[in-house]
């Protein structure tokens, strides 16, 4: 198998400075967010000090930004607080995955704690939705808080060898601190979204607060001024909210071809992660699963325009770990390209664990 890990850990290493880098426009976003948020706010907070002209609404609300930076920081620090915290929480009541043990299934947990001893890694948790469709996801921030969770369509529909390869596939996301990022990047977006909403709301009452504080003999000059802000202000609230999730999806994109590469040299079997690619193609979605765990899945089809998609197309993954490998990419029958209708016991419901089908 011609697989380069020296190759392979370069080019994990340097995706990290990147994704490092990427992420270090997030607070720069959201400095802007907040400064856009007192611009607008100034004229109502102080009129006297916000001026009339474009340059002194800006300069008050840069200037306002600057005096209140330490709260911002609080608050960020705060957010993150939160989310360290209660994320685990957050993705169960989004997902309604319930945990799963040993005793539940244990072909599934054999594989998952073989391939952590070939690794040295402590065992992540294990968790399961009850869901037809045919996914998988990572999760977590600490040791203590990594997840690996399984959708009951995944785990009836692939051969042991295919699944494997998927859960090779998402503990290489914990192995290469992917899923770190991804929650960090949707913190930091979802404050974006907080911030970009009150911007909004100021640019769509701020223009008619102004015009009914000023009358319409001398509110000529402000007003002419407000408006040439909002432009600005419009510019960076759109440009800004989609760099945040351009950076975002740019983030998985690149991540998820790693993890391809990481599950074969984990399981030391191309052809199984290409079948699986192949069976879980076009039976990913999950009914109603938030966008920001959805892409956190092995696969995302959602997104259909290119630059908007989380997900490399499957077969541009199946090509590269072709190409990667020197392996031939298999010739699935269509037959076993849909998941399998086979018997759910007792489905999972919130606070119980899952049962594993039974026998035909």
């Amino acid at each position: 198998m011609a697989l380069s890990s020296v190759g392979l850990s370069t080019h994990i290493y340097n995706n990290h400075i990147k994704s490092v880098l990427l992420l270090l426009c997030y607070p720069v976003l959201l400095f802007m967010m907040v400064w856009m948020f007192f611009t607008f706010a100034g004229p109502k907070i102080n009129p006297s000090a916000a001026g009339s002209s474009p340059a002194d609404f800006l300069q008050y609300g840069f200037s306002t930004t600057l005096s209140y930076l330490h709260y911002l920081i609080l608050f960020t620090l705060g957010w993150f607080t939160l989310a360290y915290f209660f994320h685990g929480r957050m993705i169960r009541a989004a997902t309604g995955s319930v945990p799963v043990t040993r005793k539940d299934y244990p072909k599934i947990y054999n594989m998952l704690e073989n391939l952590c001893i070939a690794r040295g890694l402590p065992m992540p948790k294990f968790e399961m939705i009850d869901s037809p469709a045919m996914n998988a996801f990572a999760s977590g921030i600490s040791e203590k808080t990594y997840t690996i969770t399984l959708t009951r369509g995944i785990v009836e529909a692939l051969q042991d060898d295919e699944l494997e390869a998927v859960i090779a596939h998402e503990l290489t996301h914990i192995i290469n601190r992917d899923v770190r990022l991804l929650i960090i990047s949707v913190i930091f977006v979802g404050m974006i979204a907080f911030f970009a909403e009150m911007v909004f709301r100021m640019l769509v009452h701020g223009r008619h607060t102004t015009s009914m504080r000023y009358g319409s003999g001398r509110s000529n000059n402000r007003n002419n001024g407000g408006g040439a802000v909002m432009l600005i202000g419009l510019a960076i609230l759109v440009i800004g909210y989609i760099f945040a999730i351009l950076t975002r999806f740019a983030l998985s994109r690149k991540r998820e071809f790693l993890a391809d590469a990481g599950a074969v040299e984990l399981t030391k079997s191309p052809e199984s992660m290409m079948r699986a690619l192949m069976r879980i193609s076009g039976h990913d979605r999950i009914k109603d699963m938030p966008d920001d765990i959805q892409q956190m899945c092995i696969e995302n089809s959602h997104h259909f325009m290119g630059m908007f998609a989380t997900h490399p197309p499957i077969d541009k993954r199946i090509a590269a770990i072709s190409t990667m490998t020197g392996a031939p990419v298999p010739r699935l029958p269509v037959s076993l390209r849909r998941p399998p209708r086979r018997p759910w016991a007792k489905p999972p419901t919130s606070g119980q664990r899952a049962e594993p089908p039974t026998s035909e």
